[in-house]
Parts: structure tokens; C-alpha cells; sequence
């Protein structure tokens, strides 16, 4: 049974709670608040009829799908006499549509009317639905206002090219240098006695300032174990002190506990921190509890590491409304400049002045943290499915990506190499943002050494193939586990063993090792907390090296031996894994999710199962979705 009542899918009882009502909605990407005002909107703007006409309700479909929008264009035709609406006329109606809409009565009326909706739907509890809908409402209607309901965009959809161009999530491609591709060269293994450097990997802390020992963690809030949260019944157990297996996040105490106790897994050379940072307590957040957590976890690792160089990246939950990065030519209140000149202040001294520059403007930066290697920390909102500001204009946020491309080119002029470290992993993304990075990676394959996410809070990696048969592996993604416990999970984090500092390294990752807090027994009368290490990666999977062809080979050989997958399982979950089985549409999902760097690419996939295809019926696409 799903502990604390959480849902499951594929075998999983742990996935944003958000997540959940994307696949009943309809809409893959965009969350309750999102969800709820757009179909407000609808409402508010169409006809209020259409309220007891659930047939007649779209919502915004996910990205990548925009075939879904064509395909309703004729049936609100005839629903809303636009048969034969003229283009001006059209212009001339979503002109004054905007222009009404961002007049502070009519905001608080799509709002208004959302809360009505989320309350009525039963969708989250009535405090949630209030806060949440109250929270995203103003950037909803601006964002709503200069994409979806533009003249050009609207019109262009009803009406057609003539009238307007639709290119809501349209594809786009990034420009290559005509630099031509030095042949693959695959790195040598390093000399016997070379230098090995250990790399701290810490992401997805979720601090949470208002966890509370004893509170219940199945409260019918999206996060528990908090104030407000209430007492469990009397025959369920409250919150650990250390944390809870449930959908709770952590408290300060425990990662200090974690950052206190890493003197058994290093002495480390430096630390990748690839973000979210706040709880999930998403539908209350304001920017000065952001802010506050990112000082607050900021000063934490500075006080436990001392002159261990930091290099962190931004991730999803750091912004509020959750998501909302708008690209930089929105200026004003609604930019995000009060985050990235936070940041700046914060991690001043970490990062030298070039850094600064491009996270004052992006979110995003590279420097050299040694020589003949190159970091990138990239700010992967830019290409989130639930950044609701891509609506407006998906192509390339901020110009990141081409200046990628540049960082890339000139790191092979010089022959060095690169890591690029993200929240968001590349196969969780835009589609047209996703296939540009893959073909990026597959073009730099000699120079890039490693590639270092988190955001799904398990343990896992994407495997890259080479684009023209998409057979030979030549880059791997990892993705390492939380330090959060949420959902249901230990806390934990990674160390990355790579190639050391010196002259010809190859800088790639020779092996990595996950060390984790059991809260069974740290949350036992009288314990007090053992980190401990869960495994070494080679050791356990029996792998040659660790280079992106081990871990291609290794998703083949999990499908043909169960024991070895439920050794993945099992530390997929940092050891402490559901209780459901994971029967064989699970297990296959959960391994072209291994394959899977490119978003919207079943063809990764193929070699699976015949056709991709499960008995049943199901297939192996969408891939599992987790926080």
C-alpha cells in the first residue's frame, strides 16, 4: 500500500503532488495553480456556461503538443460564433481582451473564480487553493496576456497564417560552429598511482523552517510534518526528529547532521550544489522566505566547508511562484533580478567576477576551477516544461544555450575540458530545448567530461547515443539523489570520483558513491545520526569503468536479470524503496528512463521491448515523473 496515502504510478507512491493533477487534467507540465487559472480564464473570458459544460473546457495542453490547441480551434468556432470572424475584428477583440484583463478588478477576478473552481473541484484543501491561486495570479495574467491571448498568437491559431503566426512552443535550433568534429576519441584510463579528485555532489536540500517533531505526515496539505499540519491520529505515529518517510521535507538539524558528519566521505576538492534549496510548501512562499533560504543554507555550507571551493546552480524551487523564471527581457517587478543579484551577494566568494556577471543577468555562468577544465552551471529553468514565462517565447531562453555552444568551442581550441552542472536533467525538458543540448553534447563528445543534475530526488543517469543511429552511448547525465526525504525516501548525497588535477587528465568520473541517513534508525529512542555509505557504483553493478558504454550496457543487463534490477531499485530509492512490487511495466519504464537523455524520443527506447510496446497495450512513453 502507498505509505502516509500517497498516489503512485508505474510502482511509485512518490511524485510532486502537482503531478498528479497534470495527468488528470490533461495539461503535462503545469501544475494545480497554473491548471486552475488557466481554466479560469477560459471561464472568465468565454462564457460562463461553460462552467456546467465540462466538454467544453480546455486546458492548456502540455508542451511539445500544440496539435491539441489546432484540434479545439473548430469547436470554439461554433460554440462562440467565430465562423466568421474577420482579422481585424479578432485583433481588434483580443486587443481589448488584454487590455481589460490587466486591470487590477478584472486579475482578482480570474482569481476570484479560480478559487472558486479549485475549491469546488475538490483539488487541494480550501487554504491551499486560496493561497496558491492569490500567489500566481498576477504573473498568470501577464503571461497569458503575451503569449496564449496576444492578437498575433490568438489569431493567427483561429484564424490562421494570414491573421497571425501560432508559435506557442514552436521548434527551434541553436546554430553550430562550421568547426569541423574532431573523430570520437574516447578518454584513456589514467595511469596507475594518478591523482584522484572527490567531488562533493549535494542537491535538493528543501529546508523546511517549519518541520515540527510529532506533527502528522499525512496531512492533507501537499507537504506535512509542519505547523499547520496538525496531530496524526492516535494510532499513527508524528514526524521523526530527523526527519519522515512521507511527503515531508527536512529539518535544519538534519542537514547540519549531513554537513557536520562528511568527514568519513572526504577530504573533498570541491562541491557541485545543483539547487532547490526552499520547502515545498510552494503555495505560500514569498520572496523574502526565499531569500531567507538561500542565506540561510548558503551560510550552512560555508561554515561546514570552509575554503572547499562551492559552485552552485539554480533550480526550480529557489523563485517564487515555484517555476516562474521569466528570461531576461522582462524587466521590472516580474523579472526574476532580485533572485540572481541575491544569489550574487551570496556566493560572491565562490565565484570570480565573469560568473557573477552572467548570474546577475541569466542565472547561468562557467569558470575554470582548475587547469585544462572548464564548469558550466547552467540555470535549467530556462528549459522547464513548468516555466509558465516560456509561453511567451520558449526559443533559447536568454540566449543560453548558443552560449553553451561558445563556451564549448572555445574549451576545445584550447583543448580543455568541460563539466556542466543543472537542476533539471536534459531528458525532463522542452522538447525543442532537449534535442538542441543533445545535439550540443553529441557534437562536443570529446570535450565534455561529465554531466551532473539533480531535480528527481532518486538515483539514476541519461545515457547520450550518437544522433545518426542512436546506438553508440558517448556521454552519460548522472543524476544523483536528494538530501530531502520527500517523497518517502532517506536523505542522502553524492561523491563523484573523477580523474584528478594534472596535466593531461581527462577530468571524467572514474566512480561515484551515495551515503545516506536511515531514519528508521536515526529516528529510534536514544539514536543518534549515522551517515552511512549505501554503495560504490562499480563494486555493486560490476562495471569496467564508468564510462557512458557501462551504463548503456548495464540498462541490458537489468533487463534480462531481475536480481540486478531490484539492486537498482532498491538503491534508485537510497534504500528505502516502496512497497508495491515493480512488476514489468515499471521496471521497463524505469530503464528507458535510463536511455532516455532526449525529451519526446521513444525511439531511445526501441531496443527495450519489440515496438516499445508492453502486453496490454501500454507502452514504455511518457517516462516516469517524480519531483
Amino acid at each position: 500500500m502507498p505509505r502516509h496515502g500517497v498516489s503512485t504510478r508505474w510502482g511509485h507512491p512518490r511524485f510532486c503532488w502537482k503531478r498528479a493533477l497534470e495527468r488528470t487534467s490533461g495539461a503535462p507540465g503545469l501544475g494545480l495553480p497554473w491548471m486552475v487559472l488557466s481554466l479560469a480564464l477560459v471561464l472568465v473570458l468565454l462564457d460562463p456556461m461553460v462552467l456546467w459544460v465540462p466538454a467544453r473546457a480546455h486546458p492548456l495542453p502540455g508542451q511539445d503538443h500544440p496539435t491539441g490547441f489546432h484540434g479545439i480551434v473548430p469547436r470554439l468556432r461554433d460554440a462562440f460564433g467565430w465562423r466568421n470572424l474577420t482579422c481585424p475584428v479578432c485583433k481588434g477583440l483580443f486587443t481589448a481582451i488584454n487590455f481589460g484583463l490587466k486591470k487590477e478588478p478584472n486579475v482578482a477576478r480570474v482569481g476570484s473564480v479560480a478559487i472558486k473552481l479549485c475549491k469546488m473541484l475538490n483539488i487541494a484543501p480550501p487554504t491551499v487553493c486560496q493561497s496558491a491561486v492569490q500567489l500566481f495570479e498576477d504573473d498568470m495574467v501577464e503571461v497569458w496576456t503575451r503569449s496564449v491571448l496576444s492578437p498575433s498568437e490568438a489569431c493567427g491559431l483561429l484564424l490562421g497564417s494570414t491573421c497571425g503566426r501560432w508559435d506557442i512552443f514552436s521548434s527551434w535550433n541553436i546554430s553550430l560552429p562550421a568547426v569541423p568534429k574532431p573523430p570520437p576519441k574516447p578518454p584513456s584510463p589514467p595511469a596507475p598511482g594518478a591523482p584522484v579528485s572527490r567531488v562533493l555532489f549535494l542537491t535538493d536540500l528543501h529546508w523546511d523552517h517549519d518541520y515540527l517533531e510529532g506533527t502528522d505526515p499525512n496531512c492533507a496539505d501537499p507537504l506535512c510534518c509542519r505547523r499547520g499540519s496538525g496531530l496524526p491520529p492516535t494510532s499513527q505515529p508524528g514526524a521523526g526528529y530527523w526527519g519522515e518517510y512521507s511527503k515531508c521535507d527536512l529539518p535544519l538539524r538534519t542537514l547540519e547532521s549531513l554537513l557536520s558528519g562528511l568527514g568519513p566521505a572526504g577530504p573533498f576538492d570541491m562541491v557541485y550544489w545543483t539547487g532547490d534549496i526552499p520547502a515545498h510548501d510552494v503555495w505560500q512562499q514569498s520572496r523574502r522566505d526565499q531569500l531567507r533560504a538561500l542565506t540561510t543554507i548558503t551560510d550552512l555550507v560555508r561554515k561546514f566547508l570552509g575554503p572547499v571551493p562551492v559552485y552552485p546552480a539554480v533550480g526550480n524551487h529557489e523563485s517564487t511562484p515555484v517555476n516562474g523564471f521569466p528570461p531576461p527581457f522582462i524587466e521590472g517587478n516580474q523579472s526574476s533580478r532580485w533572485l540572481y543579484e541575491a544569489m550574487a551577494k551570496a556566493w560572491e566568494p565562490w565565484l570570480p567576477a565573469e560568473a557573477l556577471h552572467t548570474l546577475r543577468i541569466g542565472g547561468f555562468y562557467a569558470l575554470s576551477p582548475r587547469p585544462g577544465l572548464r564548469l558550466i552551471s547552467l540555470n535549467m529553468n530556462f528549459c522547464s516544461r513548468e516555466n509558465f514565462w516560456l509561453l511567451i517565447n520558449s526559443t533559447d531562453p536568454a540566449g543560453q544555450l548558443q552560449w553553451l555552444v561558445g563556451e564549448l568551442q572555445a574549451a576545445e581550441n584550447r583543448g580543455d575540458k568541460v563539466h556542466i552542472i543543472g537542476h533539471i536533467p536534459p531528458g525532463h525538458c522542452l522538447k525543442s530545448w532537449s534535442w538542441n543540448y543533445y545535439r550540443i553534447v553529441a557534437r562536443y563528445e570529446n570535450t565534455l567530461a561529465g554531466q551532473f543534475f539533480g531535480h528527481t530526488h532518486v538515483d539514476e543517469f541519461e545515457v547520450f547515443y550518437d544522433e545518426e543511429t542512436l546506438s553508440r552511448p558517448l556521454a552519460v547525465a548522472f543524476l544523483a539523489p536528494s538530501a530531502t526525504t520527500y517523497i518517502s525516501l532517506n536523505p542522502g548525497y553524492r561523491v563523484y570520483l573523477i580523474d584528478g588535477n594534472y596535466t593531461g587528465s581527462s577530468h571524467v568520473v572514474l566512480d561515484h558513491e551515495t551515503y545516506i541517513l536511515n531514519l528508521t534508525q536515526a529516528n529510534a529512542p536514544g539514536a543518534k545520526p549515522q551517515w552511512q555509505l549505501l554503495y560504490k557504483a562499480r563494486e555493486t553493478y560490476g562495471l569496467p569503468n564508468a564510462l557512458p558504454a557501462a551504463w548503456h550496457n548495464l540498462v541490458y543487463r537489468m533487463r534480462d536479470d531481475m536480481r540486478l534490477f531490484q539492486t537498482f531499485w532498491f538503491l534508485y530509492h537510497k534504500g528505502h524503496p516502496p512497497s508495491e512490487p515493480c512488476g514489468a511495466p515499471c521496471r521497463l519504464a524505469t530503464l528507458c528512463a535510463q536511455l532516455s537523455a532526449r525529451a519526446d524520443s521513444p525511439a531511445l527506447c526501441r531496443h527495450l521491448v519489440p515496438n516499445g510496446s508492453l502486453p496490454g497495450g501500454q507502452t514504455l512513453w511518457p517516462r516516469p515523473l517524480f519531483c
